[in-house]
């Protein structure tokens, strides 16, 4: 059992002190919102997309053997999804609170602080892996997240076929999707191994990819939000932070899953709300105070249930 702890804070306190450490920077004045914006750009549209591309392009993971993961992962989405939306449908009264209570519990910060862990605990292999995973996962959530938020636009112009052009859209321009897809292609075709400049340029974004997603993730954190959390937003962390992580557990069990899969699984879904859904939020005409927070909520106090759940699977030798 104290292996088994030692693992979980391993994995999960690097991350811990990195978001500690721009929480510091916010409080001190060091990190304003120009600089989160900023940096958080340049994560999603330079670093993170190289992390994922060379970390696909360099593996010697048999992708074919992931097709369990990947359908258990979509089929835990669709199993929140479709419980959070039965839930909100019957105890959520607004529909400006609907959407955003059920993304907040469907929709896990995969990219950041899911990649981060995985890589904390299982290194590049772990990394590739996760990498595939989110990168389909990911499709499924923008599509999800653009159903259950439509519900408060009273726009004439907001139809299934413009919010279906929405999706498509969103897909097709993310950049992490895209560094997933020529990554692949990469791979695919008889092309030679990338090396030399190009290579070592792509290692020296990727490393920063991570730490600097962390920081802007600890300094966005606002403590008065998080303190003040209303009865609706807890429930939705509630859900976030234990159920989710419990039907992903139950699931994965249930198709066979262990070791670096059911771990890949777990840290996946286990991760704090995604910080794209108080973006999609807000730009939906969704409760943006509700969903900043559910993010800031599950982004400090879900870590520690990531660290809880790590070690007990550990302890269980399932991951």
């Amino acid at each position: 059992m104290i292996e088994a702890i030692i693992f979980a804070i391993t994995i999960v306190f690097p991350n811990l002190a990195l978001m500690g450490l721009g929480f510091f920077m916010q409080r001190r004045g060091e990190a304003s919102q120009t600089f989160i914006d900023q940096s958080s750009s340049f994560v999603f549209n330079y670093c993170l997309p190289c992390l994922l591309f060379f970390s696909v392009v360099d593996s010697d993971v048999d992708y074919g053997k992931q097709i369990t993961l990947i359908l258990v992962g979509i089929l835990v989405t669709f199993v929140l999804f479709i419980g959070a939306e039965l839930y909100a449908k019957r105890y959520v009264k607004r529909p400006a609170d609907q959407g955003v209570f059920v993304q907040g519990i469907f929709r896990s910060n995969m990219a950041i602080i899911g990649l981060a862990t995985v890589y904390n605990a299982y290194g590049d292999a772990g990394l590739s892996i996760g990498a595939v995973y989110m990168g389909i996962v990911t499709i499924l959530f923008n599509i999800l997240a653009v159903i259950t938020l439509s519900r408060v636009s009273k726009s004439a112009d907001d139809t299934w076929v413009s919010r279906s052009t929405m999706i498509i859209k969103k897909v097709f321009t993310n950049p992490l999707i895209l560094a997933l897809l020529a990554a692949f292609a990469y791979k695919a075709l008889p092309l030679p191994p990338l090396t030399g400049v190009i290579h070592t340029t792509g290692d020296l974004l990727a490393a920063v990819a991570l730490p600097l997603a962390l920081i802007c993730a600890g300094a966005s954190i606002d403590l008065k939000s998080m303190l003040n959390a209303s009865g609706l937003s807890m429930q939705a962390s509630i859900g976030r932070i234990v159920v989710a992580p419990l039907v992903a557990i139950a699931i994965g069990l249930a198709f066979g899953l262990s070791g670096v899969h059911m771990g890949v699984l777990f840290l996946m879904v286990a991760s704090p709300a995604a910080a794209a859904s108080y973006v999609m939020a807000k730009a939906m005409g969704g409760n943006d105070v509700l969903a900043a927070n559910i993010l800031a909520f599950t982004t400090v106090v879900g870590m520690f249930g990531m660290a809880f759940g790590a070690a007990a699977l550990r302890a269980l030798g399932l991951m």
